[in-house]
């Protein structure tokens, strides 16, 4: 029947009748021959729309008009204008009762008053009322705005046995909707918020459980302007509640406060141009089926918009909106509360966290999408079911993997109730109106019943879980009127035959798979908890059931249907330690019943005696009772918990997670004495922490400290909007919406619950087991800057402040330096001194970081130093570092520091250095040659022509902040203090004959080596000991030693032993440090001879340089280019810059080798070469140092880079250079000592190096004579003012102040040839 009420106070009555025989207003028509025509039971009934007739049967005057109507069991409320309720029976009767008179109904506070108050005013009515079964009363709001709850004494509905509570405080009540499931009043007010209160069990009085209103925080615009709250609805599964207000809006609300989207901030209230929209008003609204939709009526009336300075006035007419929504899987199938996926279930697909690698689980499976099979092979699932999601699956992009339902199953099933996912995450089960199917990830395919009669019959009670490769499900057999619990094998077909089916006593309502456990929660209030094993009958495999225990709990449960959840789990309040058995500790311990929003545990009962295992097989064993029930939480939305076991994260993986709405999250945690030593008595082995979390939690991620959720997103298209428009569109009110992944971490909520609470032990314990999760960093640094935040900025003193708890926690971490500095710079400077004074003197902090090698941090706590200190401070601490970072190589941080301090020094202390954003190119252990070169433009500018002269000057500036130190005047005193470091650096560096680091050096940071080099040229940058000095850039240069050739075998071949490319492997794969033998005087000719096996006829050509002697020179000499005289450092770095041309210039290469055709002597020639070099890379560094030092006039270091290069042109050139220059006395003597010392050394220890010796012999003897010609005792007289200089004294002017000094030599050895030399004398002469 269906009741109407009119505006004067009338009720029709309808009766309902269906027209005789098969007549139908719409069906469905399919193309011939397709399957949905045939064996499809109740095919007319669900797919066609049947005609009806609507018979009026009774007109009933109430005489007032009615306010609110409600169907309550069998009868009709009907509550008018005049005070009155009347209950009326639906056959329109009244059965001779008498309406009631709200005067004489007593209200109180609560049912154990004596006596209560009556409503006192005269005009007094109900404005709307709502019937709550479960709390066998209705909830009321009056038209004064008092809000009640009206309640039967007795079974009968009369005055005298009606009574109501009220609470004192709300005045200001407008609508009321009420939730069966979690017996709760929501009360829509007058302010724009919503009160939710539910009824107390012992005293009856209404109790505030929680509020929904909007915060100035969220919503400063807006949040006291909604006005009163026009209407609230409750979801079909009550999960969810939506409010709408007077001025418009939609705001969608968790059972328990937690605020899920809303309307009136964001897109939903601005346009992409910030022009504010009018919010959507809404008159009515109704939720459709299983709560995939809401079907809204906008509002009438007439709204004043402006369109081009016309104010015109439009009506507005009503619209139907739909919209749509999608949910968790949890508020239906809260079973699914053990998995660590997100599943969100619409009306006709699925959305998933999960679904890249769940299918990579195993090696056989394709991957879903080809762009990510990258990642997924980095899975970390084996074939042996390990139970836990990767990180990298998880939270690697905030899209969905969406699953689109079957339409064959949707067509007869529509809509989707029950949705399930293995833990896997590879296959997934959905139940529709009738039976079920379920879709493998693997294989991208659906298994549909193949008997559509089967899959007809069967309606899906209770949920579905996996268990295994198996889906396990409670429902009603049609057709035989049982209650039934079924398993199917997801391999097998879907049909009955291979379905193990147990018969049940009652209708299963819940149901959870724990283990190889299943336990289901009946309509008759019993839990009733099943095994499940794995049965092989032949080819066959199928699944038994056993019951193992039943438990009833009717003394608890008022109603079956306000049981939320029902979960078997492993948490006790012991927590292993302390049992008798401690091998029970992750048995099924506890069943947690989640009633209405309160969380009962119910425990095995372990008082009696205990069974051994061995005495009695597992199946046979009877199982321990349970206790009575203890309620560990209220306003409980959703409770997580796994059965996995990890020694290393024991808190994280024994502790019970709560969802509590707009409280936040609880996290029921145990605690472990250090070192297993025995618990303290007086200790809780559990403690219950809450903390608040920015998302609403549907997953947890028990192992990485995670919480998993969705977020409301939202995208504008204003391409439907135009301000010429007469009209908006209601579609432009509402953008599109889009649901995204999100994640948050919760544990720095955790470490500092247990700090607050003097639990540090526990903590520790904690975060050490966290310690290797890769935003463990993040964690400690989110928990020191909450902390630092809530009590810095505190308006009243702290009487136990946490932050000094905190600092000394995070100094139990190797990461507290950076923890520190990190969340400094993210702080106001305001709070600097709180923070320090609670970690330390930055000083301090500062010091600690140079001694633990961490110049990064460092360089942070430079910058807190130079807030907080005086110039002097920050100076004395930058030079600290700034030495480091120039011993360690950390060229980024030493042209910041160079800036740091010029900012120090030029007063603009204020700007601290900037961080570095990129990472400045360097090749790895080398240096950018000529990229970065700085020389000394005053040697130069003379004979560099103009062109030349700015593409000089843009080469050799450095980029980056250092070029602009070069550029400014040097004769200030912070430029020079910073020059004075860097001179002493670079001494340093020369006097430990590093030269490599010295070229590194002086490209990095732009020094100028030429013109120190000349300063330093009889001081530092003279060679003290040739030998080491040779030895050392052997090392460093990876350069090998050479090798002495066996003679006696004339052909390389003959025994076999050997082949060219064996020894290039093993040439360029020697260990730099094999050369140290040699320093113990190990002769290794021997090892040479074995090593390189043996070469005959390649005996006589040892390097580059040939074996003929110097006459030969003019065959790797190339003429000199056209350019001539013009050519500059410049154009030096345009040749080596090219990749192709330095290898052609810079190695001696024969025409003949050019071709394919290559002799057995050439082959060997090559090998010979290759063994006899290092690195291309090192050759070039080489070249450019012997450059540098034959301009800046080192000859000493000349002549050791000619020897390691082993190039008799370079020696002979040095030698040309110092007869026909001016040349100290000191530096000749200290070359001929050097160069004896090397033949000593290559005699004794190493003979590879006396065939180059033996070359440059004739050269060496002339030097000798010429260093004995020179020391004289006129050349130590002074020069008379006005004498005339002669002719030899101009001859012996130093050359590298004239041209000489700028030519590229031609063979690109980077030292002029003997034709230019020979060229620059005569000109002298």
């Amino acid at each position: 029947m269906i009741a109407v009420s009119t505006a004067y106070g009338y009720i029709l009555f309808f009766h309902i009748t269906s027209t005789r025989g098969d007549k139908y207003l719409y069906e469905p028509v399919y193309p011939k021959g397709s399957p949905q025509m045939k064996g499809t039971p109740h095919f007319k009934e669900e797919q066609c729309a049947p005609a009806l007739n609507l018979e009026m049967k009774k007109i009933l005057d109430l005489q007032a008009p009615i306010m609110s109507l409600q169907s309550m069991l069998e009868d009709l409320l009907v509550a008018t204008s005049d005070g009155l309720l009347h209950l009326i029976h639906w056959e329109g009767m009244t059965n001779g009762r008498k309406a009631i008179n709200l005067c004489t109904v007593p209200f109180s506070v609560d049912l154990q008053s004596s006596r209560g108050s009556f409503l006192g005013f005269a005009d007094v009515h109900i404005r709307d009322m709502e019937y709550c079964a479960t709390l066998d009363g209705f909830a009321v709001v009056f038209n004064d705005g008092k809000i009640g709850f009206i309640t039967p004494v007795s079974s009968r509905f009369t005055a005298e046995q009606l009574h109501g509570v009220w609470p004192q405080d709300v005045v200001d009540g407008t609508c009321v909707a009420v939730n069966n499931k979690y017996r709760l009043m929501a009360f829509g007010c007058a302010s724009g918020s919503v009160q939710v209160y539910t009824i107390d069990n012992t005293t009856g009085a209404m109790l505030l459980s929680h509020k929904l209103e909007l915060t100035a925080k969220q919503y400063p615009d807006i949040w006291n302007k909604t006005g009163a709250v026009k209407l609230v609805r409750w979801s079909p599964d009550n999960s969810v509640v939506i409010v709408t207000w007077e001025n418009g809006g939609l705001s969608l609300w968790s059972v328990f406060g937690a605020q899920l989207i809303c309307t009136l901030g964001g897109d939903f209230a601005y346009r992409s141009d910030g022009t504010k929209k009018d919010p959507l008003k809404i008159n009515s609204m109704s939720w459709g089926a299983e709560g995939y939709h809401l079907w809204v009526i906008s509002g009438f009336g007439a709204q004043s918009t402006e369109i081009e300075s016309d104010s015109k006035s439009i009506v507005k007419q009503p619209g139907i909106l739909l919209f749509q929504f999608i949910k968790s899987v949890l508020t239906v199938n809260p079973c699914m509360s053990n998995q660590e996926q997100v599943l969100l279930q619409g009306e006709d697909r699925l959305y998933l966290n999960c679904g890249e690698a769940s299918q990579t689980q195993h090696a056989r499976g394709s991957s879903a999408h080809p762009e990510h099979k990258a990642a997924a092979a980095k899975s970390p699932f084996a074939d042996s079911g390990v139970e836990s999601q990767g990180l990298s699956t998880l939270l690697g992009h905030r899209h969905w993997h969406v699953v689109q339902i079957s339409s064959t199953y949707l067509e007869s099933n529509w809509p989707i109730r029950f949705s399930a996912i293995d833990k896997l995450g590879q296959n997934i089960a959905v139940v529709g109106k009738f039976g079920f199917a379920h879709y493998s990830l693997l294989t991208k395919k659906w298994k549909l019943f193949g008997n559509i009669t089967q899959e007809q019959n069967m309606i899906v009670t209770g949920g579905l879980a996996w268990w295994n490769d198996f889906v396990v499900l409670a429902c009603y057999n049609i057709s035989d009127h049982q209650e039934e619990l079924r398993v199917y094998l997801r391999t097998s077909n879907l049909d009955n035959a291979f379905a193990h089916i147990t018969k049940a006593q009652a209708e299963t309502l819940l149901l959870s798979v724990f283990r190889d456990m299943v336990i289901v929660f009946r309509a008759d209030c019993s839990i009733c908890l099943y095994s499940i094993e794995r049965k092989s009958d032949g080819p066959t495999t199928t699944a038994g059931i056993q019951v193992l225990q039943e438990v009833s709990m009717s003394r608890y449960i008022p109603h079956p249907f306000l049981v939320v959840s029902v979960t078997l789990t492993s948490v006790s309040t012991e927590n292993g330690i302390t049992l008798k058995m401690p091998q029970q500790a992750r048995d099924a311990e506890s069943i947690m019943l989640n009633l209405a929003g309160q969380l009962i545990m119910m425990q095995r009962d372990r008082s009696g005696p205990q069974i051994r295992e061995k005495d009695s097989h597992p199946n046979q064993r009877k199982l321990l009772p349970f206790c009575p029930p203890v309620v560990l939480a209220q306003s409980v939305e959703n409770v997580w918990t796994t059965c996995r076991a990890n020694k290393q994260k024991r808190h994280l993986l024994e502790a019970l997670w709560l969802s509590c709405g707009g409280a936040g999250m609880k996290v029921w945690l145990p605690l472990f004495p250090r070192d297993h030593r025995k618990p303290h008595s007086f200790l809780s082995q559990r403690i219950m922490l809450p903390f608040h979390i920015n998302i609403y939690p549907l997953a947890v991620l028990f192992e990485d400290a995670l919480v998993l959720g969705a977020v409301n997103d939202t995208l504008l298209y204003d391409s439907l909007y135009t301000r010429n428009s007469a009209r908006e569109q209601l579609e432009v009110l509402f953008p599109y919406c889009v649901v995204e992944r999100t994640s948050q971490i919760y544990l720095h909520h955790i470490l500092r619950q247990l700090l607050v609470r003097n639990l540090g032990e526990q903590a520790l314990l904690l975060a050490q087991s966290c310690a290797a999760l890769p935003y463990f960093p993040h964690v400690l640094e989110l928990m020191l800057h909450e902390v630092l935040e809530e009590e810095a900025t505190s308006r009243e003193p702290i009487p136990d402040p946490l932050l000094p708890t905190v600092a000394k926690f995070i100094t139990e971490f190797p990461l507290f330096l950076q923890t520190v500095v990190h969340c400094a710079r993210k702080t106001e400077y305001a709070l600097w001194n709180y923070l320090f004074a609670a970690v330390g003197n930055p000083k301090d902090l500062f010091e600690e970081c140079l001694m633990a090698q961490d110049l990064d941090t460092a360089a942070s706590y430079l910058i807190i130093l130079q807030n907080m200190e005086v110039p002097a401070v920050s100076r004395q601490h930058a030079t600290l570092l700034f030495n480091t970072a120039l011993e360690q190589g950390k060229w980024d941080l030493c042209r910041h520091m160079i800036r740091f301090l010029k900012a120090i020094g030029s007063g603009e202390s204020e700007t601290p250095p900037s961080t570095p954003t990129a990472q400045e190119p360097s090749s790895s252990g080398g240096f950018e040659f000529f990229r970065n070169r700085s020389i000394s433009l005053s040697q130069s500018a003379e004979s560099v022509p103009a062109s030349k002269f700015s593409l000089q000057k843009t080469l050799s500036m450095p980029s980056g902040p250092s070029g602009k130190r070069w550029s400014r005047d040097s004769d200030c005193a912070e430029n020079m203090y910073i020059d004075m470091m860097l001179w002493r650096h670079a001494r340093r560096l020369l006097e430990e004959v590093r030269l490599k680091d010295l070229g590194c050096f002086a490209a990095q940071l732009g020094f100028e080596l030429i013109s120190w080099l000349c300063k330093e040229r009889t001081r530092a940058a003279r060679v003290d000991n040739f030998v080491l000095a040779l030895k050392r850039l052997h090392k460093d240069f990876l350069w090998p030693l050479p090798i002495t050739p066996a003679s006696s075998v004339s052909s390389p071949f003959k025994n076999g032993k050997y082949r060219a490319g064996e020894q290039l492997l093993k040439s360029q794969s020697v260990d730099p440090f094999l050369n140290l033998e040699m320093d113990a005087g190990v002769s290794t000719v021997q090892r040479s001879q074995s090593w390189l096996g043996s070469i005959g006829p390649a005996h006589h050509e040892i390097d580059t340089a040939s074996s003929h002697g110097p006459q030969m020179q003019d065959a790797f000499l190339s003429p000199l280019s056209t350019k001539g005289d013009e050519c500059s450092i410049g154009s030096a770095t345009d040749l080596t810059e090219s990749s192709s041309m330095v290898d052609g210039d810079w190695t001696m290469v024969d025409e003949n080798f050019s071709t394919l055709s290559l002799t057995q002597s050439e082959l060997e020639h090559i090998s010979m070469e290759l063994a006899s070099k290092g690195p291309h890379k090192s050759q070039v560094q080489l070249r450019y140092l012997l450059h540098m030092f034959m301009e800046a006039g080192c000859l000493d270091w000349c002549i050791v880079i000619g020897l390691i290069l082993r190039e008799s042109s370079v020696i002979s050139q040095i030698l040309l250079l110092i007869q026909s220059s001016e040349v100290d006395g000191e530096m000749l003597q200290n070359i001929k000592t050097g160069l004896h010392a090397v033949d000593r050394w290559a005699s004794t220890d190493c003979p590879g190096y006396k065939p180059f010796l033996n070359i440059i012999k004739p050269q060496v003897q002339k030097f000798s004579e010429l260093t004995e010609e020179q020391v004289q005792p006129e050349a130590f007289q002074p020069i008379t003012a006005g004498t005339r200089r002669t002719q030899p004294e101009q001859r012996r002017r130093n050359p590298f102040k004239t041209g000489l000094t700028t030519v590229l030599c031609p063979n690109g050895s980077g030292v002029p040839s003997p034709r230019a030399v020979l060229t620059c004398s005569d000109m002298c002469n």
